[in-house]
C-alpha cells in the first residue's frame, strides 16, 4: 500500500454496497481509505471509519433528533456542514489526499460540501446522477470533477462496476501522481477575460508577465468569476486586474452567465489593490436563439455561436450598471482604479460593430461619473478597450500600486 490516503464520503444507508465497492477498488489499486458515513435513516450497509453520528456533531446536530424529524431537506444541509468540517479536519491531520463520492443528487450536495472545504488542487471527483445537468452549486468556486454515472447510483451492475472501477482508479491515478514542479513562485495577479476582451487581456498578461508577475485568468462566466474571488478571499492573490466586468449584466438583467452577489467586491473589502474596466457590459449572454426569453425578443440579438446569443443593454441598464459598478468600487478598503474605454467596451461595441451605442454607452459612464467617490482614481481614455495603449495603461497602474506595497 501507498501512504496515499483518500476519504469516500457518502449515505451509507442508501449507498454502503457501492462504496464497498470503491473502497476495495482502491485498495486494490495500492491506496488506503476512510469511509465517512452521512447517511441519517437505516443503519449503515458497510461500517464506516466515521460514524454518522460523529458527522452529526461536527455539523452541530445530534444524529437521532435528525433521524427521527424525517425532514430531508435538514438532513442533506446538515450532514453536508457535518462532512465538511469532518473532512476539512482529516486533510489537517495528514489523513485526506483526495475525496471520491458517489451518489444522486442529496448524497452530492452532501459530498461537494465536503469537498469545497479543501484547497483547490487536493483532488475531488464526484460521480452524479446530476453531473449532466447545471453543476454549478456542486462545484462552487472549487475544482471538483464531476463525471456522469449514466445509471442511477443503485447497486453493482455490468454499467455502475465500470463508471465505479473508472472513478477509483482516476482518483488512484490523482493522488499517487508525483508532485507538480512548480516554477519559482511569483507574485499572483488575477485577469478576467471574455472573447470580446482577449486582446486586451492578452497584452496586459504578457506585459504583466515580463514584469515577473504570474498571471492568472478567469473566464467571466459567473462561475469563473466566482472562482476567482475565492481564490482571492483565500489570500492567493497579489493584484486584480478586472478588464471584464460583464458578468453584473447577467446578474441585474436574467442571463446565464450571473456571478455571485459578491462579484466585484471581494478585492476591495480585502484591500487588494485593483484596476478595474468594463469589458463587455454591453453584452447579457444566454444559450441558443431560442432559448433567448420571450420577454426580450425585439431586443439587439446577435448569435455569437450556435449555442451562445448575445443581447444588447439599454441605455436604461448601462445606468443602472454604472450605479452598481460605482457603489462596489466606492466601498473598497484598498487603492482601486476605473479605466473607461470611452471608444468600445467591447470587440463588437465599436463603430460598425452590431452592439454599437454611444447613447447606451454614455448613460454607463455618466452614472459612473455622477456615483463614484473620491477613493476610486477614474481614467478616461479615448481608446477602445482591445487597443494595446489601453492594455497598457491598466497594467502601468496596477504596477504603480504593487510598487508602492514593496510587491
Amino acid at each position: 500500500m501507498s501512504d496515499r490516503t483518500v476519504v469516500l464520503v457518502g449515505t451509507l444507508d442508501t449507498k454502503g454496497d457501492e462504496y464497498a465497492y470503491l473502497r476495495d477498488r482502491l485498495r486494490l489499486l495500492g491506496v488506503n481509505t476512510v469511509l465517512v458515513d452521512a447517511g441519517t435513516l437505516e443503519p449503515p450497509r458497510t461500517e464506516p471509519d466515521v460514524g454518522r453520528r460523529e458527522v452529526a456533531a461536527a455539523g452541530g446536530v445530534d444524529i437521532d433528533e435528525l433521524a427521527s424529524a424525517r425532514d430531508r431537506g435538514r438532513a442533506v444541509s446538515a450532514m453536508a456542514a457535518g462532512a465538511a468540517a469532518v473532512i476539512r479536519r482529516l486533510y489537517e491531520e495528514g489523513r485526506c489526499d483526495g475525496v471520491l463520492a458517489a451518489g444522486g443528487s442529496g448524497n452530492t450536495a452532501i459530498a461537494t460540501a465536503a469537498m469545497q472545504a479543501l484547497p483547490v488542487g487536493v483532488p475531488k471527483l464526484m460521480v452524479s446522477t446530476v453531473a449532466a445537468g447545471n453543476t454549478r452549486d456542486y462545484v462552487g468556486a472549487s475544482d471538483v470533477a464531476m463525471m456522469a454515472s449514466v445509471t442511477d447510483i443503485a447497486g453493482i451492475n455490468s454499467i455502475s462496476s465500470r463508471i465505479l472501477a473508472n472513478a477509483a482508479a482516476a482518483m488512484a491515478g490523482m493522488v499517487q501522481a508525483p508532485p507538480v514542479d512548480l516554477p519559482e513562485q511569483r507574485p499572483l495577479i488575477a485577469a478576467t477575460m471574455f472573447g470580446v476582451t482577449t486582446p486586451c487581456v492578452t497584452a496586459a498578461r504578457e506585459a504583466l508577465e515580463r514584469r515577473g508577475y504570474e498571471v492568472l485568468v478567469f473566464h467571466a462566466t459567473g462561475t469563473g468569476g466566482d472562482a476567482m474571488e475565492g481564490l482571492i478571499d483565500s489570500g492567493f492573490m497579489t493584484g486584480l486586474l478586472d478588464i471584464t466586468t460583464t458578468e453584473l449584466c447577467d446578474s441585474l438583467i436574467g442571463g446565464v452567465l450571473a456571478a455571485g452577489p459578491e462579484r466585484l467586491e471581494v478585492a476591495g473589502r480585502n484591500g487588494l489593490p485593483q484596476v478595474v474596466s468594463l469589458g463587455a457590459l454591453d453584452m447579457v449572454n444566454f444559450g441558443a436563439r431560442d432559448t433567448v426569453p420571450p420577454r426580450f425578443e425585439g431586443r439587439n440579438l446577435y448569435v455569437h455561436n450556435p449555442s451562445v446569443t448575445l443581447m444588447r443593454t439599454t441605455p436604461e441598464e448601462c445606468a443602472e450598471l454604472g450605479r452598481i459598478v460605482a457603489g462596489k468600487l466606492s466601498a473598497a478598503r484598498g487603492p482601486v482604479a476605473l479605466f473607461v474605454p470611452l471608444n468600445g467596451v467591447s470587440a463588437i461595441d465599436v463603430e460598425g460593430g452590431p452592439f454599437y451605442d454611444p447613447t447606451a454607452d454614455h448613460a454607463l459612464f455618466a452614472a459612473l461619473r455622477t456615483n463614484l467617490k473620491d477613493n476610486v482614481e477614474l481614467h478616461e481614455l479615448e481608446l477602445g478597450i482591445n487597443e494595446p495603449e489601453f492594455a497598457q495603461a491598466m497594467v502601468d497602474k496596477l504596477i504603480e500600486y504593487l510598487e508602492e506595497r514593496g510587491t
